[in-house]
C-alpha cells in the first residue's frame, strides 16, 4: 500500500507540475504575443502572471559572476527572460517606475544575454529624476560596453544630461507650472493645446468614447498610437474656462474618418483655416500627414490633405504651426533631406498654399528627434522640443533666436518648463506676449500619457532712477527705452512720472541697454546684464543723471591741460574728453564746436594760433575715438572772450583769473547730422562709430 500510495503521489505531483508548466507557458506565450504586437501594457500584465508561477529561491536571484558559475538554465533561464521582458515592457509603455524596479534585478543577474540592461536602468532612473544614481549607471555602462551602436553613441549625451540636471536644480525657476484643472485631463492622453479664443481651449485627446475593457488599463501610450481594438482614438476637443481651469470638454465639430486619428492642430491668424495632423497605425507603424480644414458657414469642412510640398508619400509630416502673421507654416517630418529622425521644416505661405518645404538646418535639427515647433514673433524666438541635445532627459524645450535665415545655438529652457520625462507642445495664452503665460504638454505626473499644464513666467524686474545732473532731482518727463543688445530690438519705452523711476520686465541671462533722454538734455545710455536674476526676482540699476544743455551755450570742460605754450594734450585731458565721446555716441545726430581760449599773455596772433591748435587737438582726439569729423568743428578764440579779469584793479597780475580764461569748451550746434537707418540696437540713439 505504501508503494502504491507513493506511486500515486508521484503521478499526482507530475500532473501538478505539468499543469503548472502549462500555465507558465501559456502566460509567457501570451505575453510574448502581445510584446511582438507592441502592446506593451498587455504584455506586462501577462509577464507579471508568468512570474507568479516560478518557484525561484532568493539566492538564485542574487548576481552571479560570469566565469565562476555556469549560465542559468531551465526555469531560472526562463525566469530571467521573463523579468527582462517585463522590464522592457514597462519601459516601452513609459512606466519608468515599475521598469526601474525590474531593470535593477536584470542588472543584478549580470547575464551577458542582456548587455544593454544597465543603460536602460540608467534611463529609468533618469526619467524618475534620480540623476545621481543614473549617472553612476551610465558611467559604469560606458566603461564596460564595447559594442558600437546607437546606444553607445548616446551614452555620452545621457551622462551630460545627468550632469546638466544636477546643475540646473540649483537655479531659480523661470516659470511656474500647474496641471490644468477641470476635465481637460480626464481619460487617455491630452495634449497639444491651442487657444481658439480668450476662453476656449482646443486640444487633442485620446479619451475613450466607450468604457475600456478591464484588461486594457490605460491603453493610450504616450506616443498616442491607435492599437487595434482599443477604445482610445485621438480627436480634437474644446473646453471653456479661464485661469488654467477648463470644463465642458466636448468634441470639436469636424469630420473624422473611421480608423483615422486626428489632432495636433494650428489655427490661422484669421481663425478660418485649421491645420491638423491625421494619422493611422498599421503593424505598429504610424503614417501621418498634415491636412487643412476651412470654416464654411461657421462649421469646419472635411479636412483636405496638403500637397507634396508638405506631405511626401511614404514619410510622416505632422505637428503644424502657423506664425502669427500667417507667412510661415512650420511642421515636423522625417521626409528625405533631414538630419536624422524627425526634423523641423517650414514653408513660405501664399494664402493657404504652402511653398516648397525647407529644412531648418543643422543649427536646429540633430540626428535625433525635433518636434512641435512654436515661433514667438515678438522676440523672433523659435521654441521646439528635442531629445538630441543636453537637457533633463526625454524631450526638452529649447529656444533659438532667428528669422528663418539664421538661427542662434538652441538653449535649454530649464526647470520646471522641462522635466525628466517628455515636455512638448508650447502654446501662448496671448500671442502679443507669448511667454508671459501659456500651456505645455508633459507626462511628468503620469505613468503613460501626456497631460496639459498651465505655464506662467516668473516676472523678473529691472528698475532704476533718472535724475537731473545739476539739481539732483528726479527727471519727470524723460523717456527711458529698454533695448535688447543681442537681438538689436527695442523691448519697451516709458515716460517717467514725478518719481523719476522706471521699471521693466526682463528675461534672465540677457544683455540690455537703457537709453534715457529728454529734450535739451544729453541722452545717456548704459548697459547691464541680468545674470543675477537667476537667483532673485528684481534688480536695481545705478541712479543715472542726465545733463541739461542749451543750444549754442558753451559748456566748460574742467581739467583739460596742455603742455606749456603748446597744443599737446596731456594724458589726464584725454580722460575728460572721453566723456564727450560718450555724449556724442549717445547722441548720434548731435554736432558740436570744440573751442579753446587763452589768457591775455602774449600777442593776439600767437594766442589765436595757439587756441586754434588746441581746439584742433581736441577734435583730432575725438576723431581717433571714432567720432565722425562731420560732427565736429574746431574753433580757437584766443584771448578775445575772457570770463574773468586777467589783472586786478591795481593792474597787478591775477593768476586765478588767467587760469579761468585758459579753458576748453564745447557747445551744441543747431545743425544735426543725418544718421542713415540701420539695424543697430537703438534706433534714434544709433552710434556713428
Amino acid at each position: 500500500m505504501k508503494k502504491i500510495t507513493l506511486i500515486v503521489l508521484v503521478i499526482f505531483a507530475g500532473i501538478i507540475n505539468s499543469i503548472q508548466a502549462q500555465y507558465v507557458y501559456d502566460y509567457k506565450h501570451t505575453a510574448d504575443v502581445y510584446y511582438g504586437a507592441k502592446d506593451y501594457y498587455s504584455a506586462a500584465q501577462y509577464y507579471n502572471k508568468a512570474l507568479g508561477t516560478f518557484k525561484i529561491k532568493p539566492e538564485q536571484v542574487l548576481p552571479y559572476s560570469v566565469g565562476e558559475a555556469a549560465a542559468p538554465k531551465g526555469k531560472f533561464k526562463d525566469y530571467q527572460q521573463v523579468v527582462a521582458r517585463l522590464a522592457e515592457s514597462y519601459r516601452l509603455y513609459n512606466d519608468f517606475g515599475n521598469a526601474e524596479t525590474w531593470y535593477a534585478q536584470v542588472v543584478g543577474f549580470n547575464n551577458p544575454a542582456y548587455p544593454q540592461a544597465r543603460y536602460w536602468y540608467g534611463v529609468c532612473l533618469r526619467a524618475n529624476g534620480k540623476y545621481d544614481q543614473a549617472l553612476q549607471q551610465f558611467t559604469e555602462f560606458k566603461k564596460n560596453y564595447t559594442t558600437s551602436d546607437e546606444i553607445a553613441t548616446r551614452v555620452p549625451l545621457e551622462i551630460a544630461n545627468c550632469e546638466f540636471a544636477v546643475n540646473e536644480s540649483k537655479k531659480q525657476p523661470r516659470f511656474t507650472i500647474q496641471k490644468t484643472s477641470g476635465n481637460v485631463n480626464e481619460g487617455g492622453a491630452n495634449y497639444a493645446p491651442v487657444l481658439l479664443d480668450q476662453n476656449t481651449l482646443m486640444f487633442t485627446s485620446s479619451r475613450p468614447e466607450t468604457p475600456p475593457l478591464p484588461t486594457s488599463g490605460k491603453a493610450a501610450d504616450k506616443k498616442n498610437t491607435n492599437r487595434k481594438g482599443t477604445p482610445y482614438v485621438n480627436d480634437l476637443y474644446t473646453a471653456t474656462g479661464s485661469n488654467n481651469t477648463y470644463d465642458n470638454s466636448r468634441k470639436l465639430n469636424i469630420p473624422l474618418s473611421k480608423g483615422v486619428d486626428q489632432g495636433v492642430s494650428a489655427l490661422s491668424p484669421d481663425g478660418n483655416s485649421l491645420y491638423l495632423t491625421r494619422w493611422n497605425t498599421k503593424n505598429g507603424e504610424r503614417h501621418a500627414s498634415v491636412y487643412i480644414s476651412i470654416k464654411q458657414n461657421g462649421a469646419w469642412a472635411e479636412p483636405k490633405v496638403l500637397g507634396s510640398n508638405v506631405n511626401v508619400e511614404g514619410y510622416n509630416s505632422m505637428q503644424p504651426f502657423i506664425t502669427a502673421d500667417g507667412k510661415y507654416l512650420l511642421f515636423t517630418s522625417n521626409r528625405p533631406g533631414g538630419m536624422g529622425k524627425n526634423d523641423l521644416w517650414y514653408c513660405v505661405m501664399t494664402g493657404n498654399t504652402p511653398g516648397s518645404a525647407r529644412n531648418m538646418g543643422t543649427a536646429i535639427n540633430t540626428k535625433d528627434e525635433e518636434q512641435a515647433p512654436f515661433y514667438d514673433q515678438e522676440k523672433n524666438l523659435l521654441v521646439f522640443s528635442t531629445d538630441g541635445r543636453v537637457g533633463l532627459g526625454g524631450l526638452d524645450f529649447f529656444s533659438s533666436e532667428g528669422d528663418f535665415g539664421t538661427w542662434s545655438v538652441p538653449v535649454n529652457m530649464g526647470m520646471p518648463l522641462n522635466s525628466p520625462k517628455d515636455d512638448i507642445y508650447y502654446t501662448a495664452l496671448d500671442n502679443s506676449h507669448p511667454f508671459a503665460a501659456g500651456f505645455i504638454s508633459s507626462d511628468r505626473e503620469s505613468v503613460c500619457c501626456l497631460e496639459v499644464f498651465g505655464v506662467n513666467r516668473v516676472r523678473k524686474i529691472a528698475s532704476g532712477l533718472i535724475i537731473d545732473c545739476d539739481t539732483r532731482k528726479p527727471l519727470e518727463g524723460a523717456t527711458v527705452t529698454l533695448i535688447d543688445t543681442v537681438r538689436r530690438k527695442n523691448i519697451n519705452k516709458v515716460t517717467l512720472g514725478p518719481s523719476g523711476r522706471y521699471t521693466f520686465e526682463v528675461d534672465v541671462q540677457r544683455y540690455y541697454k537703457i537709453v534715457a533722454e529728454k529734450e535739451n538734455y544729453f541722452t545717456k545710455a548704459f548697459y547691464f546684464n541680468t545674470d543675477t536674476l537667476n537667483r532673485v526676482d528684481s534688480m536695481d540699476n545705478p541712479t543715472v543723471c542726465i545733463k541739461h544743455y542749451e543750444i549754442e551755450k558753451p559748456i566748460v570742460l574742467n581739467n583739460i591741460y596742455y603742455d606749456f605754450g603748446k597744443a599737446t594734450l596731456r594724458p589726464e585731458s584725454k580722460i575728460v574728453l572721453d566723456t564727450v565721446v560718450g555724449i556724442l555716441n549717445d547722441n548720434p545726430k548731435m554736432t558740436i564746436e570744440m573751442s579753446a581760449h587763452t589768457d591775455s599773455v602774449g600777442s593776439v596772433k600767437f594766442n589765436d594760433k595757439l587756441s586754434q591748435d588746441r581746439a584742433q587737438s581736441c577734435v583730432d582726439y575725438l576723431i581717433s575715438r571714432g567720432i565722425s569729423p562731420a560732427r565736429l568743428i574746431a574753433k580757437g578764440y584766443g584771448k578775445s572772450r575772457p570770463v574773468a579779469p586777467n589783472s586786478l584793479p591795481n593792474h597787478k597780475d591775477n593768476p586765478e583769473g588767467r587760469q579761468l580764461n585758459r579753458r576748453t569748451e564745447f557747445k551744441v550746434l543747431r545743425r544735426q547730422v543725418q544718421v542713415p537707418a540701420s539695424n543697430d540696437d537703438s534706433g534714434s540713439t544709433q552710434s556713428t562709430q
